[in-house]
């Protein structure tokens, strides 16, 4: 089973082929890769069940300005992406990365976060620039002239995903529940226990930022791009709800789409499999026999830090005693949701 892991340098094999590439790109990499064994530092790498690495990243924060790069940065707090590689297997490895590294940037408060990439990896550039990053400018160096790519964690854009993980709060607001058995399978940092940065399954619908569920939830059709989601994770006990059913996750809508809409299976499997939790006999079934109509994408921007339960909600004041499948609530219940849930203030933009 694939896994990625938070490990020092010094407990990380240099001398794995997957590094091979980055030797071959950076002469000083074996020297800076010992360095920073020295100085205790940390990467993440992803494992294949074979113990061998697949992917890799290390970040770091820098304060002040960025002189080393033409333009330079101004004072502030960056996130710098020092390096950055994984082998493309088709399983959205690379969108689970770039959710990390949101996901610290919001934790160390960055102003923005930059990285250095040669042109030759145009795979990597795209993926940086689907999710907001802008050709900022050029580093110099032997090996080359490099990309420098920022995104601006405070400056907002028209289009959703180049604001990702950011969510405006000019759109409606929903509660949308999910069955716990697909709830932590799609939404892997939202596990009912204390959070790690370690991932288990290395598969499209865990590791992507995008994320589609089949549901029968009433008034699906109505939604929009844009529209907020809080995701509702019932209860797996009946009959405990008021302590078990609780909110966990801040989704954006991209698109619904209805299954009639499909002509063919095959049209149906290629738009739903990669990113959803469902195995290919379930959605097969699904296609079959129409039980679930209604498909939502969403994009996957934050988990709560709290655990925010039914009961919490009702005592609050954010929804009635009542059934949840698709509930619309207004911005001030959503907001007064997002602060008990602890979500950083910063993913809501105006």
């Amino acid at each position: 089973m694939e896994n990625l892991v938070y490990q020092n340098f010094s407990n990380i094999n240099l001398n794995d082929i997957f590094f091979d590439s980055l030797k071959a790109d950076y002469t000083e990499f074996s020297d800076w890769f010992m360095k920073k064994a020295n100085e205790g530092s940390s990467a993440y790498v992803l494992y294949n069940t074979s113990n061998g690495i697949e992917g890799f990243m290390y970040l770091k924060i820098e304060d002040g300005e960025v002189n080393d790069i033409s333009p330079s940065l101004p004072n502030g707090k960056h996130l710098k992406i020092g390096t950055f590689k994984f082998e493309s297997v088709g399983t959205r490895r690379g969108e689970r990365f770039i959710k990390k590294m949101f996901d610290l940037a919001f934790e160390f408060n960055s102003d923005n976060i930059y990285v250095t990439v040669f042109s030759k990896h145009d795979y990597l550039m795209n993926l940086f620039q689907r999710y907001g990053f802008v050709i900022h400018g050029s580093k110099m160096t032997s090996n080359g002239i490099e990309n420098v790519l920022t995104k601006d964690m405070y400056n907002t854009k028209t289009d959703m995903l180049e604001n990702y993980p950011m969510v405006s709060s000019n759109s409606r607001k929903y509660l949308l529940s999910i069955y716990p058995d697909y709830h932590t399978r799609m939404l892997p940092d939202s596990i009912l226990n204390n959070e790690t940065y370690d991932i288990i399954q290395d598969v499209s619908h865990t590791n992507s930022i995008h994320k589609i569920y089949l549901c029968a939830a009433h008034g699906v059709q109505n939604l929009r791009r844009g529209d907020g989601l809080i995701i509702y994770r019932t209860s797996d006990r009946p009959g405990q709800a008021w302590y078990r059913s609780v909110i966990t996750s801040l989704c954006v809508v991209e698109e619904v789409r209805s299954i009639n809409e499909f002509d063919t299976l095959d049209d149906f499997l290629r738009y739903t499999s990669a990113y959803s939790v469902f195995t290919e006999n379930e959605l097969v079934s699904f296609y079959n026999s129409k039980r679930y109509p209604n498909i939502i994408r969403f994009t996957y921007n934050t988990a709560f830090k709290n655990r925010v339960t039914r009961g919490q909600l009702i005592e609050e004041g954010c929804i009635l005693d009542e059934r949840i499948n698709l509930l619309e609530v207004s911005h001030s219940n959503y907001l007064k949701m997002l602060g008990l849930g602890n979500v950083n203030e910063r993913f809501i933009i105006n």
